[in-house]
């Protein structure tokens, strides 16, 4: 009897600049132009930069201002989010050609299950060149793959072949692969984690792999016994297609700093009348309503109220928001309002995967 242990072969595939990448294929005029969506040169913030954008320091979740400061040449687009989603669910029927397996993590990302597989073969890495393939011929947009036997492997993995490209980490090559990688790129240490880090001498992985399960938990609660498993492999979180919303959200970022709490109030019934279309379409209901607030110094604030009872209406969502708005005294003018509303009455759906091993 094989004694080997089973592994799954898991794919990530991840569109390359998505958004941005639509624009300029449907307007040939931004091609091999920096493009920033999103954002304004005065407002906002980029949602997506093309790789032409990229080389001057411009990414997702800068502002602005920030990044017309270092790419002065930059164009803004308004975001089509009905047209990516468009597009997105043309990807996800080529995914479900191949595995009714399939974890949207976003419009442009996604893990498939391909352990066990629609079209019989046994390779997750022509499987996933395949889907590339099909990608491109039937939306003209490219995509990158990781492919090995866990989540978190084949994220990292999808990154380094960068644009249009992918990486396979087998069984035998995850150990050597995790080692050699430098810590920033571990994904869920975020930068005040690599700094914390960086003080306790760990730069890489083999670093992050020599420290004991007691060190790692003392100085990273939790998250330390996270890192410590991670780092040799074992991550066990399977591919969930019927993966729970916990929260609905909608915010808006203003042309002009708000002063006025009045102001404020007549937003805040604007953005619950959006929630509450959001809610209604999908039938949810919550409990939680949570207040996001960012101010003109780009620092933010949330407060929370929970319910004794489910609400989607437009009515108790803008109360619920205004109550919150006077909990406390703004600190300065406003720059984003956003309401969302969490303990969803949505059902928790359970996938059980099939595990089985197969060569990649």
């Amino acid at each position: 009897m094989d004694s080997k242990p089973a592994h799954r072969k898991i794919i990530h595939i991840d569109m390359d600049a998505f958004y941005a990448s639509v624009e300029q294929m449907d307007n040939p005029e931004l091609r091999g132009k920096p493009v920033a969506v999103g954002g304004a040169e005065n407002r906002g913030v980029v949602a997506a930069a093309s790789y032409e954008a990229r080389p001057f320091g411009v990414r997702s979740a800068i502002s602005g201002v920030l990044a017309k400061k270092y790419c002065p040449d930059l164009i803004f687009v308004k975001p089509r989010f009905d047209r990516y989603r468009e597009i997105s669910l043309m990807i996800r029927r080529i995914f479900l050609d191949y595995t009714d397996l399939v974890e949207p993590l976003s419009l442009d990302e996604a893990y498939l299950d391909v352990t066990l597989n629609k079209v019989g073969n046994p390779s997750a890495t022509l499987i996933a060149r395949e889907i590339r393939c099909r990608i491109l011929n039937e939306t003209g947009l490219t995509a990158s793959a990781g492919i090995s036997i866990n989540k978190f492997v084949a994220k990292i993995a999808s990154d380094f072949n960068k644009p249009n490209g992918q990486k396979t980490v087998t069984a035998d090559e995850v150990g050597n692969f995790l080692e050699e990688l430098p810590i920033h790129k571990f994904h869920g240490v975020g930068k005040v984690t690599t700094e914390k880090m960086y003080q306790l001498g760990i730069f890489s992985g083999s670093d992050l792999k020599s420290k004991s399960i007691e060190f790692l938990e003392s100085h990273f609660g939790k998250s330390g016994v996270d890192y410590f498993h991670i780092v040799r492999g074992i991550h066990n979180s399977e591919v969930k297609p019927e993966r729970v919303a916990k929260s609905v959200a909608t915010e808006h970022t203003f042309e002009e700093n708000l002063t006025s709490e009045i102001y404020m109030q007549e937003r805040l019934d604007g953005i619950s009348a959006e929630l509450e279309r959001r809610l209604r379409k999908h039938n949810i209901a919550g409990k939680t309503v949570t207040l996001k607030i960012k101010y003109s110094d780009f620092s933010m604030q949330t407060r929370s109220k929970t319910l004794p009872f489910f609400i989607s209406d437009r009515g108790l969502l803008y109360q619920a928001a205004k109550d919150l708005l006077y909990q406390d005294r703004m600190k300065d003018s406003v720059r984003l309002l956003g309401i969302s509303l969490s303990n969803l009455n949505t059902e928790i759906k359970k996938t059980v995967a099939v595990q089985l091993k197969f060569e990649f």
